[in-house]
């Protein structure tokens, strides 16, 4: 990456280049992340293909001040985290669904950061940690964002759990951006992703989140929830400028069927 490029993500997310890496810095850059750079299908629903690609990556999020799903998010950052020293690594995840149910393979993207610890990274999945967790206990870990506890499978695999739930199954295998190609066009084209039903953009804040469902604005604190209808356009183009800082020439419609993006090394 162009020394510049790191200098920007870092003054985005408004975090000094730290001298070295470390477990404190790790922390303080995931949560800068989570509330600086929103999780978001918006592309699906204008019908532009996602590209899994570093420099097309870092563009949609640095220069057009966007954000994307675990694909992108979590792709992103594991580049700024390299360039910074960090040891990284990509894996694949399989999400569960409200019934328990677990999804594709490939259906998310986390992180592994070993320090003096392994550390688990996720700037992708929406509510979820604030900071990292370590990969090597098996007790709950209390965070900001809940209660989490990392659970062994029977293949090597491990399950985090959220306050008690499992969120998504977590496999041990190194992966590189390419393998997560054919998950991020599925979730672009399936009628049965939860991404192709309509657009959403989402963001962390220091008391809570705020969220672009379709046409509501959600604004969530604590245990508190307050919804508010966009009631036409202008006012839903307004609110995604207003709130993500996001600027769209047109309201997101229905996603197209886009091609599969080139695989990366």
């Amino acid at each position: 990456m162009n020394p510049n490029r790191i200098d920007s993500y870092l003054a985005m997310l408004g975090v000094p280049r730290p001298a070295s890496p470390n477990s404190r810095t790790l922390a303080e850059l995931q949560w800068r992340h989570l509330l600086t750079v929103p999780f978001e299908n918006l592309d699906i629903h204008l019908g532009r293909p996602l590209s899994l690609d570093e420099d097309t990556l870092l563009a949609k999020i640095l220069d057009r001040r966007r954000g994307g799903l675990c694909y992108e998010l979590c792709g992103a950052f594991a580049v700024l985290l390299r360039e910074l020293g960090y040891r990284v690594t990509l894996l694949s995840a399989y999400t569960y669904d409200d019934s328990g149910r677990v999804g594709i393979p490939f259906d998310h993207l986390a992180l592994r950061v070993d320090l003096e610890y392994p550390w688990l990274v996720d700037v992708g999945f929406g509510r979820f940690t604030h900071h990292p967790i370590r990969l090597d206990l098996r007790t709950d870990q209390v965070d900001p964002g809940g209660v989490f506890r990392i659970v062994d499978g029977e293949y090597g695999e491990v399950d985090i759990l959220h306050d008690g739930k499992p969120a998504y199954r977590l496999e041990p295998r190194p992966r590189v951006s390419g393998d997560f190609v054919t998950g991020c066009w599925w979730h672009q084209t399936a009628p049965t992703s939860r991404f192709t039903h309509a657009p959403v953009c989402s963001l962390a804040l220091p008391d809570g989140r705020i969220t672009i469902s379709d046409r509501a604005l959600i604004r969530t604190t604590g245990t508190d929830r307050h919804e508010e209808p966009l009631v036409d356009d202008a006012a839903l183009l307004a609110a995604y400028r207003e709130h993500f800082g996001i600027t769209l020439d047109r309201v997101p419609g229905r996603p197209t069927n886009p091609p599969i993006p080139a695989a990366t090394p």
